[in-house]
């Protein structure tokens, strides 16, 4: 299987935060993004970002920015088509995506994914902790992107509804910490610094 391509999932209202874009906050030395992209590229042939609106804001990452192609904020999965409609068109098989908010999500995240896909004629993998699923973290396969547009379309919102649907496996990340500990409020972003600090 082809090294896959990597999709950031930025295009949430953030409205716990108070609305605006999570992923530009300032985290550590950087911002959520930056901390993000730094995960994420070395284990990706190539990475974009999906957000909507103006992209510019995000010029200064030299990323690909892709909007949702489903209208109305119908939530990640639409970030999750956007990514593969655009593998599609670079020739990849399959995107992994991550989300903006997570910063500190497993370094071996995609290798652990493609493991748990071997075998399957469309690799399609979520995340898992002991706590539940982590579905904005999964490895997706092109060949079912217009299948994904179709449930969209039809209004499928749900993620692991769609997964489940498709025979869709996971990958256990149960080691310690909280991998995916994700920003949503102030609060948690106040966190996250810590947990940065301490890991420097």
């Amino acid at each position: 299987m082809k090294q896959p391509l990597g999709i950031i999932l930025a295009g949430g209202r953030a409205t716990r935060m108070g609305g605006g874009d999570k992923g530009l906050l300032p985290l550590g030395d950087a911002t959520l993004i930056d901390q993000v992209l730094a995960r994420l590229e070395p284990q990706v042939a190539e990475a974009a970002l999906n957000a909507n609106g103006d992209p510019a804001r995000f010029a200064r990452f030299g990323l690909p920015v892709l909007a949702d192609s489903i209208d109305g904020f119908v939530g990640p999965l639409a970030g999750v088509l956007a990514g593969l409609d655009w593998a599609a068109d670079q020739g990849a098989d399959t995107v992994v995506s991550v989300a903006a908010d997570t910063p500190f999500f497993p370094c071996d995240l995609v290798p652990r994914l493609l493991l748990e896909a071997e075998g399957m004629d469309a690799p399609l993998v979520l995340a898992r902790t002991p706590d539940g699923r982590q579905p904005t973290f999964g490895l997706w396969p092109v060949a079912l992107r217009h299948d994904l547009r179709t449930s969209l379309q039809g209004g499928l919102r749900k993620i692991v509804m769609w997964t489940d649907r498709h025979n869709g496996r996971e990958a256990m990340f149960d080691g310690p910490g909280a991998p995916f500990f994700n920003v949503n409020t102030p609060q948690d972003l106040a966190h996250a610094q810590s947990l940065w600090e301490a890991a420097q």
